[in-house]
């Protein structure tokens, strides 16, 4: 019976096992937005304990910034805070990203130079901090600047935090197919970053996740190519990646940077979609029923129901 299954029922979890950064954002989803504004001081200082916290840990503080900005782009908090507080590069970080989430919501953004402005300005006021230049990096991609304008901006990364997880998934985008680059130049980085990486960086599902994005890419085409989309699995690369990936990460400790259940999710998917589903349901115990919008919201379904379909079918 599942009362007594001792299976998590599976949800959304926007702050996947950060259990400080998951209550305060589980409160933001049970206040109306009119409430939020009222509430801006609590809000602001709770903001403010959980990006002190992480320190210089920049791959939890990137990470905690990320899911700060989707909680409260919509609701004015973070602009009020770095117009409050105008040399604070934490208000300067969060009001930016914040934009860059309503940019992305909306296919455009505003004001994109008062935006990298706010970016430098936190750069200068915390100049070791890799954020700042991982936020303009996501501006460059979505504004399409030239390449060589991106990775003026891509090495001020790199030299801050090498296995940036973020700002490799913005250069990843940036290079696909369907945002101008091609194929080719996504095989090339993959590969780049494969030869340099520790298995366990931030960076270690960067191979998976072009993997998946050509798979999706191909399906949403339709046609012969997308019947036989899942042999994509069963190129040689793709699965040794996959083993790799299936023998490694689901073990206690071998993933430990802040978004590792992002990459179990993405894992479990590439296992299923592959029919390697014997393998997906020690995926799907790690991750206790944690869910990401993505790779599971294909095609607009419900990323929880999907993510509970797939794992049902591995018992």
């Amino acid at each position: 019976m599942v009362l007594f299954s001792g299976r998590r029922k599976p949800r959304l979890a926007p702050a996947l096992d950060d259990a400080e950064l998951g209550r305060f954002v589980k409160s933001l989803l049970e206040v109306p937005r009119a409430g939020m504004i009222g509430m801006a001081d609590l809000h602001m200082a709770r903001m403010a304990d959980l990006l002190k916290q992480a320190g210089t840990d920049w791959d939890r503080r990137t990470y905690r910034l990320s899911v700060l900005a989707e909680a409260t782009a919509a609701s004015g908090v973070p602009s009020a805070w770095a117009a409050r507080e105008p040399d604070n590069p934490d208000a300067l970080l969060l009001s930016a990203w914040a934009l860059l989430t309503q940019g992305r919501w909306s296919g455009g953004l505003n004001d994109a130079v008062s935006l990298v402005k706010s970016c430098y300005r936190a750069a200068e006021l915390s100049p070791e901090d890799p954020a700042p230049w991982v936020i303009v990096l996501a501006v460059a991609r979505l504004e399409r600047y030239e390449r060589g304008s991106l990775l003026a901006v891509w090495r001020e990364v790199q030299a801050r935090d090498p296995w940036n997880r973020e700002a490799h998934l913005q250069l990843l985008g940036y290079l696909s197919p369907e945002e101008g680059g091609s194929r080719v130049d996504v095989l090339d980085f993959v590969d780049f970053v494969l030869a340099r990486a520790p298995a366990d960086a931030p960076t270690a599902a960067l191979e998976l996740t072009a993997a998946a994005l050509n798979y999706q890419s191909v399906v949403a085409r339709g046609g012969v190519e997308a019947l036989m989309a899942r042999d994509l699995w069963k190129h040689p690369q793709v699965a040794k990646a996959l083993d790799q990936a299936a023998a490694t990460w689901p073990q206690p400790g071998f993933l430990h940077h802040a978004a590792a259940q992002a990459d179990l999710n993405l894992l479990a998917y590439a296992l299923c979609t592959a029919e390697r589903r014997s393998e997906a349901a020690a995926v799907f115990t790690t991750l206790e029923g944690a869910v990401t919008d993505w790779p599971w919201n294909v095609d607009g379904r419900d990323p929880v129901d999907v993510f509970s379909h797939e794992q049902s079918r591995t018992v």
